[in-house]
């Protein structure tokens, strides 16, 4: 019965498609939105893998398709990535594209499983250095991975990004063609000025209509895309042996990983952003799994959901899982219609896109926000970009959870921490009459003693905002010993989250160093006031006091 029910939560419901009715038109101009901005993408990493445009087109639509029906969220859009192309480049020089479909299969196993043993919750302890460092090693090297068709040269073998990067600017001296480089720089101008001129309009897009039509009237001799299926093909199974499963594994681990990783991120910055209920991420592992099944048997390769996809759908107004469905469907019309004019994109425009792509996946103030928040914090940041560059993104993230794993303990171990308290717990049990008193006035404080580090966030964040009936927050931080940039970071989405639930956030006593960090990342910025910091309780307590009472001159406020 239990097993029934485990598979029960993971189906789709009817309430994936609640408030429908009232927002199937916004649903539908999102979802004809991201298509039109997909598509660029999708044909881009499709050609950046190796295995040619068709499979990218192909991964976005069936990957979006069985993503958005059986994922856990209702406005993730999921697809071929920046990300998985860094996976799939040195997998598809070492085995060949035949490897990619059932490296896909073994990936959509191990996720699906990983739904099953509820694994999607753990996913979120990954530090956030950790998460910045492998976003801007995966940046730089999709934008080391388009400099031989930006120079017109054919990609030089190897694995290594930087490496063939340095041996396509070597051919280009001999074999380079200008014009593509021209076209590269023509997309770039225009990706970076039309989002000035109006938000709305898909920069992308126009940027390799452009490309294509300059390169056709001039007749110029750049490599094209070529020739895409007219239809979309019939499903078939890869050959697969226990060898080549042995073989394989290895590879289908790293798939794996960041098929949960990415799209688990980018459905947390969904849930950020929209006021639809929140992802549930063990679905969203299992939807993310059948998508990695079902791409590879029509010609495509392993999908993730995509955090800039999703961004544009729900700025363009996504509140159901219909956009995403919508999105695919625009993309099916152009494999029917407009394949013979997607042949004629030249491959130095994709290339453009990806490099401006990849410029934008750097979030600077993040980056920022890291290095000057503390110095191990600083260190397995950039050892995570180093070691992503330089190896791969499994090495990467086992490196950079390890050096902080490890930096953690021993500054645990220098400050004598002791284990965290609070003072009123999420239930309401309080542990003194004073307590009691405060709560009845709507008000609860709680004393956060020890650390506040990358292992304990989540915990802290997801029981801090449980609390219910309490209109003003205490935070008493005087005893808080170690603070990190990822503790910092929960910190602030904590007050962000009580002060969106119109729960008033005071700050009591955060020693000077913590102070640092907490503005350095942003969290004191997420209080509704910036006078909302205070030294000692008693001028705390009055002043939530005086804001209770200004609220029941407006309210009804009991």
């Amino acid at each position: 019965m239990s097993r029934m029910h485990g598979l029960t939560r993971l189906l789709p419901s009817r309430a994936d498609y609640a408030g429908l009715r009232r927002s199937w038109k916004t649903d539908v101009v999102a979802g004809v939105t991201v298509g039109i901005v997909a598509l660029p993408l999708a044909l881009a990493f499709g050609v950046t893998t190796g295995m040619g445009a068709a499979a990218g087109l192909m991964t976005a639509i069936v990957a979006g398709v069985v993503a958005a029906v059986f994922g856990g969220s209702n406005v993730q859009v999921s697809g071929p990535t920046g990300a998985m192309t860094v996976v799939l480049v040195p997998i598809v020089a070492r085995y060949g594209t035949g490897a990619v479909a059932v490296v896909s299969i073994m990936a959509g196993v191990l996720v699906i499983v990983a739904a099953f043993l509820r694994a999607g919750r753990y996913l979120a302890y990954i530090p956030w250095p950790v998460v910045e460092g492998f976003t801007v090693g995966i940046a730089t090297i999709i934008f080391l991975q388009q400099i031989p068709n930006s120079l017109g040269v054919a990609k030089p073998a190897g694995e290594n990004a930087a490496l063939v990067a340095g041996r396509a600017v070597v051919r280009s001296f001999d074999h380079g063609t200008p014009a593509a480089l021209g076209l590269v720089f023509l997309v770039a101008v225009v990706m970076t000025v039309l989002p000035r001129l109006h938000r709305a309009l898909p920069a992308s897009l126009i940027a390799v209509a452009l490309a294509t039509t300059l390169a056709e009237a001039l007749s110029l001799d750049v490599t094209r895309i070529g020739a895409l299926p007219s239809s979309l093909p019939l499903p078939s199974l890869p050959s697969v042996s226990i060898d080549r499963i042995s073989q394989l594994f290895s590879a289908a681990l790293a798939v794996a990983l960041l098929a949960a990783l990415e799209s688990l991120l980018s459905a947390k910055v969904a849930d950020g952003m929209v006021d639809t209920p929140r992802h549930d991420p063990d679905r969203e592992l299992f939807g993310q799994g059948l998508a990695n099944l079902a791409s590879p048997l029509f010609g495509g390769m392993p999908a993730t959901g995509a955090i800039a996809r999703t961004a544009v759908n729900v700025r363009a107004g996504a509140r159901t899982r219909v956009s995403a469905l919508v999105h695919a469907l625009v993309l099916v019309g152009v494999v029917y219609l407009g394949h013979g004019v997607v042949a004629k994109v030249p491959l130095a425009a994709l290339a453009g896109v990806l490099m401006v792509t990849a410029w934008r996946m750097v979030e600077i103030h993040n980056v920022r926000a890291v290095v000057r928040a503390t110095r191990p914090d600083a260190l397995v940041f950039a050892l995570t970009a180093a070691a992503t560059i330089a190896f791969d993104l499994i090495v990467a993230v086992e490196l950079g959870i390890a050096v902080a794993a490890v930096l953690a303990l021993r500054t645990l171990v220098q400050t004598n921490t002791i284990t965290a308290e609070v003072g009123t717990a999420p239930s309401g049990e309080v542990t003194t009459d004073a307590e009691a008193a405060l709560l009845a006035e709507h008000i609860v404080t709680y004393r956060i003693d020890g650390a506040l580090f990358f292992g304990a966030a989540q915990r802290f964040l997801t029981e801090l905002t449980a609390i219910a009936d309490v209109r003003v927050v205490i935070l008493r931080l005087p005893q808080l010993q170690m603070l990190d940039a990822t503790g910092a970071h929960a910190l602030g989405e904590i007050v962000a989250e009580l002060e969106a639930r119109h729960i008033t956030v005071l700050l009591k006593g955060p020693r000077p160093e913590h102070v640092k960090v907490l503005r350095a990342v942003g969290a004191l910025d997420r209080l509704a006031h910036e006078n909302h910091c205070f030294e000692d309780l008693d001028s705390a307590l009055t002043h939530a006091r005086g804001h209770l009472d200004r609220a029941r001159a407006h309210t009804a406020l009991p």
